[in-house]
């Protein structure tokens, strides 16, 4: 469970006039939940991902896993910019946060290849990701983001730039493995459709969420 109780954050501009960006976000989400956060450009989406991933701390208010202040879950990301290693194979790329905790190369490469059948990638493996499409690319990043199994996973736009066919398939990945593994999937995005494919949607405007 995550509970965010009146969240705010505030950014100074370079005129130093100090821009409130979020005002007092509150909502709880439980083991299973997908939601959408969706809003205008410039709603502050991105920054309330931020704030719930530990990359920003918050000016004001509370981020509560599981009863706890602490952030013991294991918390994946997908961008709208996937971020990935172009030299790299999608395979690799996959199995990179294994190997960086210290799997062994056989286990690591083993899950990245379950993930990227998942995902429809398995015959693109081997390839390096620079040789993909933007859609392949994206389900890379998906991909990736999943095989620690993280129970928080936060995606920002995450099918911003790809066609409709391919963005379903991205969202249904992401809301699935929310109800799969117990996770809790939060998605910001200016898509109806992808916010339809969630359980419940939260409009972030003037700083709050309804």
């Amino acid at each position: 469970m995550i509970s965010v109780v009146d969240l705010r954050k505030s950014f100074i501009a370079p005129n130093g006039e100090r821009i409130e960006v979020l005002r007092g976000v509150t909502f709880t989400a439980n083991a299973g939940d997908s939601i959408a956060i969706t809003g205008a450009s410039g709603s502050g989406k991105s920054t309330l991902l931020h704030l719930l991933g530990g990359l920003e701390t918050a000016d004001h208010g509370t981020i509560t896993f599981d009863g706890t202040g602490q952030r013991r879950q294991q918390i994946g990301f997908v961008f709208q910019f996937h971020y990935l290693l172009p030299d790299l194979s999608a395979v690799e790329n996959v199995a990179l946060p294994l190997l960086i905790a210290r799997w062994r190369k056989k286990q690591a490469f083993e899950s990245a290849m379950d993930l990227l059948r998942e995902t429809g990638l398995s015959d693109r493996a081997d390839h390096p990701v620079s040789h993909l499409s933007g859609g392949e690319q994206q389900r890379v990043a998906v991909a990736r983001a999943l095989i620690t199994e993280p129970k928080l996973l936060l995606a920002d736009e995450p099918t911003g730039n790809l066609d409709e066919a391919i963005s379903h398939q991205i969202g249904r990945t992401l809301v699935d493995y929310a109800h799969r593994h117990a996770a809790i999937t939060i998605i910001a995005t200016h898509s109806a459709t992808l916010a339809r494919l969630c359980d419940r949607s939260l409009v972030l405007e003037r700083g709050r969420v309804s």
